[in-house]
């Protein structure tokens, strides 16, 4: 049995980090995972995601995965490169021995995910929500992450529960769907393609 434990970008707050892990845990579980899910540890920011990440993989076992998720925070020229990606953009060094499968990307955000699934948005939202503010289903990934996270917020600006990160950012990612991010965002399709030959 491979122990697999995947270090997660988000929850600055204990209960917020509570409601991230349950929000990835309800979308790998809709993924297929139920039954062999990773670990997931919810580190806060992503410097502590690196962080953690180091430590877990200094102290790994043979055939453990250790990964890490985190936002791409720019558009990602090979999404197969994940380490020189960091490197260029973060100035992180890869660990001795670790694999660019060790690294899962939102690309650009978790935003980016969000937005994609616009039944989860218009279920969450109700008709309150306005739509055309969305960006656009096609690049999405290609897209700055402020302008996402942006007209997420302004599109659901008149709604009871507007966007914002933290408790609603959690709530709605537990409620998209793997099959229409798989259909829009190659970043998920390598998650999932990742996860499934680790777990």
């Amino acid at each position: 049995m491979v122990s697999a434990h995947l270090y997660v970008e988000g929850g600055e707050s204990k209960e917020d980090q509570i409601r991230c892990r349950e929000g990835f845990r309800k979308l790998f579980e809709k993924a297929g995972f139920s039954g062999r899910m990773p670990r997931l540890s919810a580190c806060g920011g992503r410097g502590s995601v690196f962080d953690d990440f180091k430590t877990a993989y200094a102290l790994r076992k043979v055939g453990d995965y250790i990964a890490m998720l985190v936002d791409s925070e720019e558009p990602v020229e090979d999404l197969e490169r994940t380490w020189e990606h960091l490197n260029r953009r973060d100035q992180w060094d890869k660990p001795v021995g670790a694999s660019d499968e060790q690294v899962l990307f939102m690309t650009t955000c978790m935003e980016t995910w969000i937005v994609t699934d616009r039944r989860a948005l218009q279920e969450h939202y109700g008709h309150s929500l306005q739509e055309n503010a969305l960006p656009p289903l096609t690049n999405l990934e290609n897209r700055n992450r402020h302008e996402v996270h942006d007209k997420l917020v302004h599109a659901s600006r008149n709604c009871a529960n507007a966007y914002r990160k933290g408790k609603r950012s959690f709530e709605l990612l537990a409620k998209l769907d793997p099959a229409v991010l798989k259909k829009h965002l190659p970043s998920f399709v390598r998650v999932d393609r990742i996860l499934k030959a680790k777990l």
